[in-house]
């Protein structure tokens, strides 16, 4: 599952701090928080048919991971879209784009870990790519890390912080084993997410997903929730033990760079019959219905 380049992509111009530049040639100082201390937050985007999905709540988490962190420079929702939108004009851009949106707490005086240091105002990265939902629909294997994944009393997940070490290291372990990607427990050794999505189990006809202890409120997450109330699809969000996962009848992983993709194997067990499940590929309708009509529109016309 390694992406590939699409040469749509060469000639990309990069967003920082309101300036275009070639992909080539954009950067930050190595002063920039992010470089010192992996000091930032973000949110992945994606857009349809010149319609971003679930803007709000994604411009909502940022401001909140950001506020946590103690950010004295957080710029306005106005702002932030607006430099989303002058990205996607210059890139000529409308529809199966994926946007990587950083915020950094800026760039310090003098090389330091201490926030004082920073007083140059923060730092805003806008990423807008040609990038097709990254998951193979056909079924992914998993295997389970070694590593767990910290709570909120170690690094509260839900700060979506740009520090992805533990992630990198998980995926490090599934790509060593020739797996998609690696299953993380929380501390309890209750399941959390992979090192990039949410997941979801079905078992006899409940569709299940961990609570958010020790993984983010995934914007997808939730809205596989919303769906499920909409359409009268029985769900429960619990504490979920791997035993749970290996006897389900279906699984899934969410997340906005992949939406919905079927998961058929978690540590050499066959989930279901070893295909995408009837409740998968419905809430994938669903979720693509939704995207297909709803979404804060930056780019007007018809593709």
């Amino acid at each position: 599952m390694l992406q590939r380049f699409d040469e749509r992509n060469r000639d990309l111009l990069v967003n920082v701090n309101g300036k275009l530049v070639h992909r080539d040639e954009a950067g930050v100082s190595p002063f920039d928080s992010v470089v010192q201390g992996g000091d930032a937050v973000w949110e992945g985007l994606r857009l349809y048919n010149g319609r971003i999905f679930r803007l709000e709540e994604h411009l909502a988490r940022l401001r909140s991971s950001a506020l946590a962190l103690a950010f004295t420079d957080i710029p306005a929702d106005e702002e932030i879209i607006e430099e989303i939108r002058r990205t996607l004009i210059a890139n000529r851009m409308r529809d199966g784009v994926h946007i990587r949106l950083t915020l950094t707490r800026g760039v310090k005086f003098t090389s330091g870990m201490d926030p004082r240091l920073n007083q140059a105002g923060s730092t805003l990265i806008v990423l807008a790519e040609f990038k097709a939902p990254v998951y193979d629909r056909s079924g992914l294997r998993l295997i389970t890390s070694s590593l767990r994944r910290l709570g909120p009393d170690t690094l509260d997940p839900k700060i979506h912080h740009a520090n992805l070490l533990q992630s990198i290291l998980a995926k490090i372990e599934a790509n060593a084993a020739g797996a998609d990607d690696a299953l993380m427990l929380d501390r309890n050794g209750f399941i959390a997410e992979t090192n990039a999505t949410n997941l979801f189990f079905v078992r006899e006809g409940v569709v299940l997903t961990s609570r958010t202890v020790a993984c983010p409120e995934g914007i997808t997450r939730a809205t596989v929730l919303d769906l499920c109330a909409q359409h009268g699809i029985p769900s429960r969000v619990d504490d979920l033990s791997l035993t749970e996962a290996y006897r389900a009848d279906e699984a899934f992983c969410t997340g906005t760079m992949g939406e919905l993709a079927s998961v058929t194997e978690i540590d050499g067990r066959i989930i279901g019959d070893g295909s995408p499940g009837p409740l998968t590929k419905r809430l994938s309708e669903l979720f693509g219905e939704l995207t297909a009509r709803a979404g804060v529109v930056l780019i007007g016309g018809e593709a």
